[in-house]
C-alpha cells in the first residue's frame, strides 16, 4: 500500500514535470516544425502519406481523432490521427538527421522519441504496466485464498483478520490504476491521461487511509469512518477538479507528494518500532523503492527506442510488488494467530 502510493506519487510528479514544460528541444526545432506544418498541408512526410489526413473540397485539413474514425473501436485503437502521424514521422526523420550529425536524441512534446510497436506509443512501459497489474492480481488472489481457505474463520464465515476487507479494496484499486497506466502509455490523449491521473490519485488517497488504519490499529468501524470521511471527501473533490475544471499539474503534484510523504513516514516509523515478524520486508520495499527512484532522477533516452529510465523503473516495481503482497499475507497470518489465541 505504502509502496504503491509512493509509486503513484512519483509517477504523477514525473508526468507533471513533463507536461508543464511542453516546449521541448525537439518540438521547437525549426526543421521539425516545418516538417509538421508541411505534413498537415499535404498529408505526407517524404514518401509516406497517411490515409487519416483527409482534406475537404476547399483544401482544409479534416482531421478526426482516432476514436471518431470509422470502424470498430478495438481496431481503430491501433491507428493514429493525422496530427499524431505527422509528429511521429517528422520526429523519426529528424532524429535520423541528428544521428547522422553525431547528435544525441532530444524530447518532443515532453517525451523521448519512442519507437511505436503494434500501435503502442511507449511499448516497454505498457508491457511493464501489464506485468505490474498481473503481479497485483496474483498477490490479491493469493491473499484471498489465504484468508478464506487456509486461515481459521469466525463461525466458519468471517475472517479474523480485521483489515481483510480493506486489502480487498486496495487490490481492486491497484489493478485499476495499473490498467489505466498501461492504457495511457499505449495512447497518450486527454481522456487516457485523466483516467490514469484519477485512478492513481484515488489509489494514493486510499493507501493513505489504509496506512493510518493499520499503523494506528484502528479497528472500530465508527472511528474508521471518522478517519476516512474527510480524506475521501478531499480526494473526490480533487479528482472532480482535475477532470471537470482544470488539470493543474502543479497543484496535483503538491497533493500527491503530501499524501505520499505522509503514508511513507507512517509506514517507516511503524516498521522501525514494530515487532512485526515480517517488518524487514516492509523496510526492504522502502529502501529498494528509494533506490529505484534514482532512475526517475537520472532520466535518459530510450535504448533501441523502447527502454527509457521510466520503463526500467516500471520493471523494478514488479518484484517489489511481489514482496509487498508477501508482507500483507504475513500480516494476515500474524494478526490472525494473535486473535485466535485471544479467542481461546
Amino acid at each position: 500500500m505504502m509502496f504503491d502510493g509512493w509509486v503513484c506519487a512519483f509517477l504523477l510528479v514525473l508526468s507533471c514535470s513533463v507536461e508543464v514544460i511542453d516546449a521541448s528541444a525537439g518540438d521547437v526545432d525549426p526543421r521539425y516544425r516545418v516538417c509538421v506544418t508541411q505534413c498537415q498541408e499535404t498529408g505526407c512526410v517524404g514518401q509516406r502519406c497517411f490515409p487519416n489526413c483527409k482534406f475537404s473540397s476547399d483544401g482544409e485539413l479534416f482531421d478526426r481523432p482516432w476514436y471518431m474514425q470509422q470502424g470498430p473501436l478495438y481496431l481503430q485503437w491501433k491507428k493514429w490521427d493525422c496530427q499524431c502521424d505527422c509528429r511521429y514521422y517528422c520526429m523519426v526523420d529528424r532524429e535520423k538527421e541528428r544521428e547522422s550529425q553525431n547528435l544525441g536524441p532530444v524530447k518532443y512534446h515532453g517525451k523521448w522519441p519512442f519507437r511505436r510497436l503494434y500501435g503502442m506509443q511507449e511499448p516497454a512501459s505498457v508491457a511493464f504496466s501489464a506485468l505490474n497489474l498481473a503481479m497485483h492480481f496474483h498477490g490479491w488472489v493469493s491473499f484471498f485464498i489465504l484468508i478464506y481457505y487456509k486461515l481459521p474463520l469466525k463461525d466458519g464465515k468471517k475472517a479474523y483478520y480485521e483489515y481483510a476487507g480493506l486489502w480487498h479494496v486496495y487490490g481492486f484499486l491497484s489493478l485499476n490504476s495499473w490498467f489505466w497506466s498501461g492504457v495511457f502509455h499505449s495512447r497518450d490523449v486527454d481522456l487516457t491521461e485523466k483516467l490514469d491521473y484519477s485512478s492513481a490519485v484515488v489509489l494514493l488517497g486510499y493507501s493513505l487511509i489504509l496506512a493510518i488504519l493499520r499503523t494506528f490499529r484502528v479497528r472500530d468501524e465508527a472511528t474508521r469512518v471518522m478517519v476516512a470521511a474527510p480524506l475521501i471527501a478531499f480526494v473526490t473533490t480533487h479528482v472532480m477538479y482535475i477532470n471537470f475544471y482544470l488539470l493543474d499539474y502543479g497543484w496535483n503534484m503538491v497533493v500527491c507528494i503530501v499524501m505520499a510523504v505522509a503514508q511513507l513516514s507512517m509506514w517507516a516509523v511503524w516498521a522501525g518500532f514494530s515487532k512485526h515478524p515480517s517488518r524487514w520486508k516492509l523496510l526492504f520495499v522502502v529502501f529498494s523503492g528509494g533506490l529505484a527512484m534514482l532512475l526517475e532522477i537520472y532520466d535518459f533516452p530510450p535504448y533501441l527506442g523502447l527502454f527509457d529510465a521510466h520503463a526500467i523503473w516500471h520493471a523494478t516495481t514488479i518484484p517489489l510488488t511481489y514482496i509487498w503482497w508477501s508482507f500483507i499475507r504475513d500480516d494476515a497470518v500474524f494478526r490472525t494467530s494473535n486473535l485466535v489465541k485471544k479467542a481461546k
